[in-house]
């Protein structure tokens, strides 16, 4: 009898730079815990995670982000606080944090290269080699009706495949501050990414982001990869190298919107987009941005 392929219940959040876009406000806390409105970053990426299947998440931290781990603990003395002033809404919220999913952090080790591969060189002694996993990075976001990883998850359990990449079309004229895929735009099967192409010599305009579907041969072929364009560990790198050694990988259009908060003007952006997407708050803040004479 054929092995059935195990369900896709792990994530690898990266969450181990420094942040440096965002300095001073970074000195003290790590990027993914700016807020977006009234929760942080990184609370946005956990609830996508569960909400797509995901039971357990990997933080891959560095020293001086403790703050990350206290948050998705429990806080008896301002539970204790909402409870006494009948605060009963709130108390429910802080409450339900801890029990999201099952968390496990992980030091990223100074003696390793830096970059966005090497938080899931890691993480993986705490992956099987039978089962696929969620890479995410820490400052991208979606705004969709299907959450970004479900889609991802879909594709690889329907195709069989070894990896899918979350891309977003983007404007012609930005492609040369992304990675751009190369892909078969009839089966979309993964060729290679470009990073930061030429205007005009882009192999298309579809960028890639900090959304993948991985399994172990990603792995297999980061543990033999040498560190590529600025000494850095690149995961486009690894998955290039797995995809030669044979793995297929698919890309996926993610159908809703790619906010990264990699930077400041950016951040705002996702700011404005979230805020205009919630019930309690959106018409209202529509009506001032309105108002305002730009």
């Amino acid at each position: 009898m054929k092995k059935k392929n195990r369900k896709i219940t792990k994530a690898v959040i990266a969450v181990a730079g420094y942040g440096t876009r965002f300095l001073p406000a970074t000195k003290n806390q790590p990027k993914e815990m700016l807020p977006i409105i009234d929760k942080p970053i990184i609370h946005y990426l956990v609830e996508e995670c569960v909400q797509s299947g995901i039971k357990d998440i990997i933080m891959v931290t560095r020293a001086g982000q403790g703050i990350m781990e206290d948050y998705f603990d429990s806080h008896i003395e301002l539970e204790h606080m909402l409870d006494v002033n009948g605060k009963e809404a709130l108390l429910k919220t802080v409450k339900e944090i801890p029990l999201l999913a099952n968390f496990v952090y992980v030091r990223q080790k100074k003696n390793l290269p830096y970059g966005n591969a090497t938080p899931l060189l890691v993480a993986s002694p705490l992956i099987d080699d039978d089962e696929a996993y969620a890479y995410l990075f820490g400052d991208d976001l979606v705004l969709s009706k299907k959450p970004c990883l479900k889609q991802l998850i879909e594709v690889y359990e329907n195709e069989k495949c070894d990896g899918v990449i979350a891309t977003q079309e983007v404007p012609p004229n930005e492609v040369n501050r992304y990675g751009i895929v190369k892909f078969n735009s009839k089966t979309n099967e993964f060729e290679s990414i470009v990073e930061k192409p030429e205007i005009g010599k882009a192999p298309s305009n579809f960028a890639d982001f900090g959304r993948f579907i991985l399994n172990h041969k990603t792995i297999k072929a980061l543990r033999k990869l040498e560190t590529g364009l600025g000494g850095e560990l690149w995961l486009v790198d690894a998955v290039t190298k797995a995809k030669n050694d044979g793995a297929r990988f698919l890309v996926h259009k993610v159908e809703g919107e790619w906010l990264t908060t990699g930077d400041p003007l950016r951040y705002m952006k996702a700011q404005v987009r979230f805020a205009l997407e919630r019930k309690d708050i959106g018409e209202e803040f529509s009506e001032f941005l309105k108002s305002l004479k730009l």
